[in-house]
């Protein structure tokens, strides 16, 4: 058995998955369908950039979802095997639901275009920040939030795995909180180069907005079990699903206990779909028995047989 999982902002770069785009039709075909919605060349800006625009949410959403389902939709074109499971971190919650036939392709990239607008539009340019902790525990960081608010926001918002949370917020309280970190025995505390605070409270404005849009979106039965990132909970209906994905925007993605959900469930492979390899790095340090692997060039595939003929 294994798991896919996929990744959201932050694994976005120049030039990600050519080797796959040029080698699929399957691929290239699928980027060719959400520049279709997206009325822009979605290919053309991962390919030639520029970089900031590409790391605007508003790109970076879109541009997230589509590597994500292109990756997907190559690997199922070459196998019948099927994950047990499916999980995505933030953004690749939406993929997830794609991948897993709970939502339509061409309504999600309308979707998470969306999102990115209402999350763009939450907070004023420049006055909201994220940042990594590194090497201090989940309470740690939460207290050096709290003591760092002085009427601000500035939350814990991303547990990605033991030692690494990410922060969010207010950007003067965050660097309030970077240094409270620190003093703290951070290993590391840095600001993040993203333009929205994900997941925090400044969010909630935005969340209601979307709950209106998720609302009138169509929804299918989910095929293969989704995990969500609010109540690392499996997605049940259409109901549980506007739910999720409405409270996911302002609060935090429970990530190293979604992976240990997972490897309860006696999975001990997990597959990333898309670009970069962060989830795969994150699930050897939350469970050091799990064997993941990133899917994203044509010897991923190889690479995935490999370790299921092993299993």
């Amino acid at each position: 058995m294994f798991a896919a999982v996929f990744p959201g902002q932050g694994s976005q770069s120049i030039g990600m998955m050519s080797e796959l785009y040029s080698a699929s039709s399957i691929v290239r075909d699928t980027f060719n369908e959400a520049s279709s919605v997206l009325s822009y060349d979605l290919w053309e800006l991962i390919t030639d950039g520029p970089e900031a625009q590409l790391n605007d949410t508003l790109y970076t959403q879109p541009a997230m979802l589509v590597a994500g389902v292109a990756a997907w939709r190559f690997f199922i074109s070459k196998t019948t095997l099927s994950p047990a499971i499916m999980a995505g971190h933030s953004l690749g919650e939406y993929t997830a639901l794609v991948c897993s036939g709970a939502l339509d392709f061409q309504g999600t990239i309308e979707l998470v275009k969306y999102r990115a607008q209402l999350m763009h539009q939450a907070v004023p340019k420049n006055s909201g920040a994220m940042a990594a902790i590194l090497g201090l525990d989940n309470l740690g960081v939460i207290n050096a939030c709290k003591a760092a608010e002085e009427d601000e926001i500035v939350e814990a918002v991303n547990f990605n795995a033991p030692g690494q949370v990410v922060i969010a917020g207010e950007k003067s309280a965050v660097e309030r909180a970077i240094n409270l970190c620190k003093e703290n025995g951070a290993r590391r505390a840095m600001l993040l180069n993203v333009s929205i605070p994900s997941h925090c409270r400044l969010m909630h404005p935005a969340a209601k907005k979307l709950q209106k849009k998720l609302e009138e979106v169509n929804y299918n039965k989910v095929i293969i079990p989704v995990l969500n990132n609010v109540d690392v909970k499996l997605y049940s209906d259409k109901t549980s699903i506007i739910q999720g994905l409405t409270r996911q925007l302002y609060n935090p993605v429970r990530w190293a206990e979604t992976m240990q959900d997972i490897a309860s469930k006696d999975i001990a492979i997990s597959v990333e779909f898309g670009p970069g390899g962060v989830l795969s790095g994150l699930a050897k340090r939350i469970d050091k028995n799990n064997q993941a692997i990133k899917f994203n060039t044509i010897d991923s595939f190889d690479k995935f047989n490999e370790l299921v003929k092993k299993n």
